[in-house]
């Protein structure tokens, strides 16, 4: 898959197919999408072009703290994109300047002249341009003298991607990993860098990697313990690991902690990138009077830890 960032310097597509829109998870549920693309893109001997937004439109246009939490980051979506065979993918910087364009000027001198599209893929409700002016009508108005087939995502469609990317935030909130990953198509990860921490965990006999999110704007599942899998940068081994996503209530802590315990390792992994996959949640998260007690717990949750990811 080729990644295009530069606007002026995109490549003469070849009967480019394409689709527009963030494609946040790339879940389940936007396969039928891609399938949709590689159809036509197949029926016309062309290319699958998507067309992205980077940073996500919400951040620009309604910007507040917290307001977008992504299930992917820019670097996991053009992964997960390329394992899903897409020929092209255009990442287009979204700016204020970019979000006034007027619907005619994004059609014409944004869609057509620089992709020159064979088809477009398009839900029935997306809108474009300033103020949202420009929809599926002035595409359908204007398909005839610009030369590009129209096809049509249907309501039900967007209605279920729609559906998708929410139960799989909600999901996600609650610690309902089984059923995100259902609705992903593949279990949920995030990716950080291994940062010091206290040592507390090394002092309790269950020595921990703290991790720093590579993007602040990554969802962090539910506070909680849960089996995971861990991948370290270069190395395709996923090693079974617990870990643990809170405050640290028997220790009064203050500050959101992602911690990772690997079974049966020792390495200095400080620095490194770290990748988590969340298997299964465990428990929520409690207060416990004496540390005894935590660490007979901690005990607990590393044995139903390994059951699980040993039936994997």
């Amino acid at each position: 898959m080729q990644v295009h960032r530069d606007l002026d310097h995109l490549p003469e597509f070849r009967n480019a197919v394409i689709t527009i829109g963030t494609f946040d998870g790339v879940h389940a549920g936007h396969r039928f999408i891609i399938q949709q693309l590689e159809q036509a893109a197949n029926d016309c001997g062309g290319e699958t072009v998507i067309i992205t937004f980077d940073p996500h439109p919400r951040e620009v246009l309604a910007p507040k703290p917290n307001n977008i939490r992504l299930l992917t980051t820019l670097t996991e979506k053009i992964a997960l994109l390329e394992r899903a065979g897409i020929d092209h993918l255009v990442v287009v910087p979204f700016t204020k300047a970019f979000s006034e364009m007027p619907a005619r000027s994004y059609l014409e001198d944004f869609l057509v002249a620089r992709f020159n599209p064979h088809t477009i893929i398009i839900g029935y409700d997306h809108r474009f341009g300033h103020n949202r002016e420009g929809g599926l009508e002035l595409l359908e108005a204007e398909q005839q003298q610009y030369g590009f087939k129209l096809i049509e995502i249907p309501q039900q469609v967007v209605h279920d991607l729609t559906v998708s990317s929410t139960k799989i935030r909600k999901s996600l909130h609650e610690g309902d990993i089984s059923l995100a990953n259902e609705l992903l198509g593949y279990t949920y990860f995030l990716s950080g860098t291994v940062v010091h921490g206290d040592k507390m965990g090394r002092q309790l006999g269950y020595p921990t990697a703290n991790l720093h999110l590579t993007d602040e704007r990554k969802l962090i599942p539910a506070e909680g313990i849960y089996a995971v899998q861990a991948g370290l940068k270069g190395q395709p081994e996923l090693l079974p690991a617990v870990m643990s996503i809170g405050f640290r209530p028997t220790f009064n802590g203050t500050d959101l902690r992602l911690e990772v315990h690997i079974f049966d390792f020792n390495e200095d992994i400080y620095g490194q990138e770290l990748t988590v996959y969340f298997v299964e949640y465990i428990r929520s998260n409690l207060k416990f009077d004496q540390v005894d007690a935590l660490i007979v717990q901690m005990d607990k949750d590393s044995a139903q830890a390994k059951e699980i990811l040993a039936g994997l």
